[in-house]
């Protein structure tokens, strides 16, 4: 007698992505942010189907884009789950990936990732310490970090000395640095021993070295700048400089909800890829930040 005939597996068809800006699909996938993917496009870096990509462009994840030469597979990837990765960085790194000084760099302390690269939410100078976020998310890291998303930026300083009232309003009211008006929006005094003294500011902008830049203004040195807050995430007290440690799901959604993108309802099983041969108890001891990645 013959046997009951087995069922047929049959392929599953993809859904066909709706046509997006190249550089936006390429950030959402982790390769950069949307401003260095732009850049690579200008530079013609980037190909789609055999053809030199312009700004403008818009594609689908079925369509063959290769940037440098090499073929970059988006089929079935889109949506991907955003991962974002919190680092205490302490003075002495500078953020960016390559440097002919030779200096440490905070991508080297970073967990590689299978796919894509971690994208820094802005930076700090390399006498600045504290909270960094970085996200596999380039779209995400450039809504957080544009002026229209109205993220504060919260900042523990040190200065040598006590600021007046007089000095304290000027820099609430605002100065004219040499790149344009610059004010803290708020001012909060911490207290302080001997020479020193502590201030709690925020700004609505991240300028390079704009903090210090507001205190030099008025006569004052920073001798300490640790960020403490970006937007709704605050740097956990109990965290160490040099370590790392992976935003949950509903930080995660907090970020994007304070960037106007949609919140994410699902939790990606694969969580955070570490170097390869650690051991399970290492890997813990990397997601909770007790573990440092020696550079």
């Amino acid at each position: 007698m013959a046997g009951r005939p087995r069922p047929r597996h049959l392929p599953v068809k993809q859904k066909k992505s709706a046509p997006e800006r190249l550089q936006k699909i390429l950030a959402r996938a982790g390769l950069g942010s949307r401003r260095e993917i732009e850049t690579w496009i200008e530079a013609g870096r980037i190909t789609v189907n055999g053809k030199i990509a312009s700004l403008g462009d818009r594609v689908t994840t079925d369509d063959r884009i290769k940037v440098d030469k090499t073929e970059i597979k988006l089929a079935g990837s889109l949506p991907v789950t955003t991962q974002v990765l919190a680092y205490y960085k302490p003075e002495g790194e500078i953020v960016t990936r390559k440097d002919p000084e030779g200096r440490k760099m905070v991508y080297a302390a970073l967990p590689p990732l299978k796919r894509g690269k971690w994208t820094a939410v802005g930076r700090l100078d390399v006498n600045s310490s504290g909270l960094l976020l970085f996200t596999t998310d380039g779209g995400l890291a450039n809504r957080l970090m544009h002026p229209s998303a109205n993220l504060e930026r919260e900042y523990a300083v040190r200065i040598l000395g006590e600021a007046s009232p007089e000095q304290l309003n000027n820099m609430l009211r605002g100065v004219q640095l040499e790149d344009g008006h610059a004010r803290f929006t708020s001012i909060i005094n911490a207290g302080g021993r001997g020479v020193n003294h502590w201030y709690h500011v925020v700004l609505m902008e991240g300028r390079n070295r704009e903090v210090r830049r507001l205190w030099e203004s008025q006569g004052l040195q920073v001798s300490r700048l640790i960020r403490v807050r970006f937007g709704p995430y605050q740097l956990p007290r109990k965290k160490r400089t040099g370590h790392f440690w992976e935003l949950t799901q509903a930080e995660v959604n907090g970020l994007l909800a304070a960037a106007g993108l949609k919140k994410q309802l699902t939790v990606d099983s694969k969580k955070l890829t570490v170097k390869s041969g650690m051991s399970k108890a290492k890997r813990q001891k990397v997601k909770s930040g007790k573990y440092k990645v020696k550079s």
